[in-house]
């Protein structure tokens, strides 16, 4: 009888389990974070979220206490985040948000939660599409034609562009690459893609109030696109 139940109980486990919870990531890239710290890019392909059919990614950080696992649903065809939902803990608690980007009317919606009751929430009114933080540097691989000088308009909602500096060799734990290096205006951030087939983004560097820079140190595929 203990056996049909834990049957029973595995079953509905796998019943519940999201499908893409089911399979590899088709591609996961490792970096690693200095000073200290650690981040996984996961790329689930696309997913059925809510009646629509999205991309989905996973991108988990883990630095000096502070974790953050964010899972972002994105569109297809534009790439532009349409549900984030990050679950965040630190020293001093553990705490959840939403974002809610209404890309049709250029609204971004950041809902925080506590103790499952929510406590803050967030509007910001843009003048265009809203783009993802976290999704920016693997957007850019799918440009085509890259040319020292191509730029690009995004908000974070903060309007930034995006520019093709120069085309570098740079080291990195995961090897060493030719590199597309992109700077933004404002300086708050530079992005290193590989200058080959795969487009991977092998450094990220951010220029904020805390400096930190991301460096890939591992790539791997878990099933062919």
């Amino acid at each position: 009888m203990k056996n049909y139940y834990l049957s029973l109980g595995i079953l509905f486990c796998v019943l519940i389990t999201p499908a893409w919870a089911q399979r590899p990531a088709l591609e996961t890239i490792e970096y690693a974070i200095s000073p200290v710290g650690n981040s996984v890019y996961r790329d689930y392909g696309q997913i059925e979220f809510r009646g629509r059919i999205l991309n989905l990614t996973i991108f988990e950080t883990q630095v000096a206490g502070f974790k953050d696992a964010e899972k972002i649903y994105s569109d297809p065809k534009s790439g532009l985040p349409v549900w984030v939902e990050r679950d965040i803990s630190d020293w001093f608690g553990k705490e959840y948000l939403t974002e809610d980007y209404r890309q049709g009317e250029h609204k971004l919606f950041i809902t925080k939660f506590k103790n499952g009751k929510q406590v803050q929430e967030y509007k910001f009114n843009s003048g265009g599409p809203i783009h993802n933080a976290i999704l920016i540097p693997f957007s850019l691989r799918s440009e085509k034609d890259l040319k020292i000088g191509w730029s690009a308009e995004i908000r974070l909602p903060q309007e930034f562009k995006v520019r093709l500096s120069s085309i570098e060799d740079i080291s990195v734990p995961a090897g060493r690459f030719k590199a597309y290096h992109f700077t933004s205006t404002p300086a708050k951030f530079e992005i290193w893609i590989s200058a080959d087939s795969l487009r991977l983004p092998v450094k990220i560097k951010g220029l904020g109030g805390i400096p930190y820079a991301l460096v890939m140190s591992k790539r791997s595929v878990g099933q062919d696109k």
